[in-house]
């Protein structure tokens, strides 16, 4: 494929495109706000030169955040720009930064929006998160001399594979961007065999996530609710299939079984879950009303945003979602920031390297499926023992891995001046 038939594609798919936005607003109308921005058209304009930033959703503004409070200490004289794809993204940034930086949505990849973009902002530099490779949007900061970094790069064999089909594609806009700062050896590897250039290992930004300063207090004080001598078994960042999946087995521990906390990925389905809960004959509480959680209470719903860190911290045992479904899974290196035992399923493909490291020092345990998961908790809910000691593992794992923030600054020095 070539570059103006992806945009003939593009071009022929835009009614979809609106059409999704029309029915994800029915459950969150913020998908219907800033449509404009969508194809390159902004109130805001910076009055100074700006760095900008493209976080995708919520783990990629999470994992982008001590980058960005790095860069603003070290280049005041600049803007941060930070752009999303969903307005999750949006408001996460809005809660870690409020007005402290610029966000909008970045347009979709035609190449008029993408002009007008580069045109109104200037960035001196633009830094994209992760697996964001959009063919229109390379070739058009190439043409504007706009410097584009590829920062905390991973791409899974899964993703290699799929783009490797549009190789045409693929490879001038990895030749396109000025450097590739990889996660993992393994994830330069596929970005040069795929065509990247100036390919650099800097680690997991994720490791240099810390959890807030109040997260322990927070920690202490929910599991004060959940009732401190009860077993509380977290579900976090679960997926839609797996809900079901963890109630029924859990389910099964009968008796004075431990309380089981889901805290669901998206806060749109926050009231599927609860009535996904209520149609087991459940004893539910949702954590937003803010009762104390009654001792007949069997789950608990996680309905509210930014307090992960604080879930993690008041659980004796956690499952990080994802991973029972094929979706490759969700960042357990919060949890083991907190200190918590973690169990996931068999697909980790998005985030294989963390997983893998994490499983090999034992502060996590990989399981087949549901069943699996109800083996390993229950075994693990009776020995203190083994819990205590991956608690201790994932605090040395969480600890030992941190410092991509550094050597992500480094790589982007030369593209900024101090005095700008």
């Amino acid at each position: 494929m070539r570059r103006w038939a992806y945009t003939l594609l593009l071009f022929a798919l835009l009614p979809l495109a609106l059409l999704h936005l029309v029915l994800r607003a029915r459950r969150q109308p913020a998908y219907l706000r800033h449509v404009a921005e969508r194809f390159g058209v902004y109130r805001m304009r910076p009055a100074r030169p700006v760095i900008w930033l493209h976080a995708v959703s919520v783990g990629e503004t999470r994992a982008a955040s001590p980058l960005i409070h790095a860069l603003r200490a070290r280049y005041p004289a600049y803007d941060v720009l930070v752009t999303h794809t969903t307005p999750t993204g949006r408001e996460t940034s809005e809660s870690l930064f409020g007005q402290a930086i610029a966000r909008a949505y970045l347009p979709y990849d035609f190449p008029f929006a993408m002009r007008r973009f580069l045109r109104h902002f200037r960035p001196a530099l633009g830094i994209l998160m992760e697996t964001e490779i959009w063919f229109n949007l390379a070739a058009c900061a190439q043409a504007a001399q706009v410097p584009l970094i590829l920062a905390n790069a991973r791409l899974s064999e899964k993703s290699y594979r799929r783009y490797a089909r549009v190789r045409g594609l693929a490879r001038p806009a990895l030749h396109s961007f000025a450097r590739v700062l990889a996660q993992s050896a393994a994830d330069a590897d596929r970005l040069e065999r795929l065509g990247a250039r100036s390919v650099t290992v800097t680690g997991n930004l994720k490791f240099d996530v810390a959890p807030p300063p109040d997260a322990v207090e927070a920690a202490r004080a929910l599991r004060a609710r959940f009732g401190p001598g009860r077993p509380v078994f977290l579900a976090a960042s679960t997926r839609e299939g797996e809900e079901a999946l963890i109630l029924d087995a859990m389910g099964r521990i009968g008796g004075d079984g431990p309380l089981v906390v889901i805290v669901p990925r998206h806060p749109q389905r926050f009231d599927e879950v609860a009535r996904l809960i209520a149609s087991r004959g459940l004893a539910l509480q949702r954590k937003s009303l803010g009762e104390p959680i009654a001792g007949a209470t069997q789950v608990v719903l996680g309905d509210t945003m930014g307090e992960l860190f604080a879930y993690y911290g008041a659980a004796d045992l956690a499952f990080v979602g994802g991973s029972l479904m094929p979706l490759g899974g969700q960042n357990l290196i919060e949890a083991a920031a907190m200190g918590v035992p973690v169990l996931v399923g068999p697909h980790t493909f998005n985030f294989e390297e963390a997983t893998r490291a994490a499983v090999a020092c034992g502060c996590a345990l990989r399981v087949a499926d549901a069943e699996d998961l109800l083996r390993q908790a229950q075994a693990l809910f009776a020995d203190a023992r083994r819990r205590q000691a991956m608690h201790a593992a994932a605090l040395d794992f969480a600890a030992s891995r941190r410092g991509a923030t550094e050597s992500l600054l480094g790589a982007l020095a030369p593209y900024l001046q101090a005095g700008a």
